[in-house]
């Protein structure tokens, strides 16, 4: 699938087939998120994926899954195929930024204008959510309500930081988010030339 049509059909999908996918795929999925970029190349990203059921289950109530079917979606995280829980370390970064070709004029550690461990998990997210459709699939993505709840139902330890969770699968017919009716912000106000005015 060429790059702009998987850039098109991308949207956030809250229904799923209860169906696997193959672990290729998955694993596919993944490889192509962990070519992101990170800072210094600190790689300090990681993903756990589910596809135990009861698993599923588990970080579906972490990342309030039953206020989404209060809403009136389906059970989007619990019955996917599998959930992608992308974690960062900030601790990864400070370590590899106190190395030898990182540490600055004198010799510290950079004063961090940005904390990019959450700009890096960020494009992280956003691999999946583009390889999940060029695999031919779809996925949506639920913020952490409860990060240590999150963290509990699959393991993460302490030094990593779960953002959320990525359901993915084979769509089905869902109901759309409300916020979708504000449409698109026209180019003209989203982008700007050679400054701000």
């Amino acid at each position: 699938m060429e790059f702009a049509e998987v850039v098109r059909r991308r949207r956030m999908v809250r229904r799923f087939a209860d169906q696997p996918v193959d672990r290729a795929v998955l694993e596919r999925i993944a490889a192509t998120a962990q070519r992101t970029p990170s800072a210094g190349f600190s790689q300090g990203q990681r993903l756990v994926v589910v596809t135990d059921p009861e698993r599923r289950h588990a970080v579906g109530e972490a990342v309030g899954e039953s206020e989404y079917v209060g809403a009136g979606y389906a059970p989007w995280v619990s019955e996917c195929a599998a959930v992608f829980i992308p974690c960062v370390s900030e601790q990864v970064y400070h370590d590899r930024y106190r190395e030898a070709d990182k540490l600055d004029d004198a010799g510290q550690e950079i004063e961090w204008p940005t904390p990019y461990w959450w700009m890096d998990v960020g494009c992280t997210v956003q691999m999946i959510l583009l390889a999940a459709v060029d695999e031919g699939l779809a996925a949506g993505f639920a913020g952490a309500q409860d990060v240590d709840a999150l963290r509990a139902a699959v393991g993460i330890p302490p030094a990593f930081h779960p953002v959320g969770a990525i359901p993915v699968g084979v769509p089905l017919p869902d109901k759309r988010s409300p916020s979708l009716k504000r449409g698109w912000r026209p180019l003209d106000d989203f982008l700007r030339w050679n400054s701000w005015e």
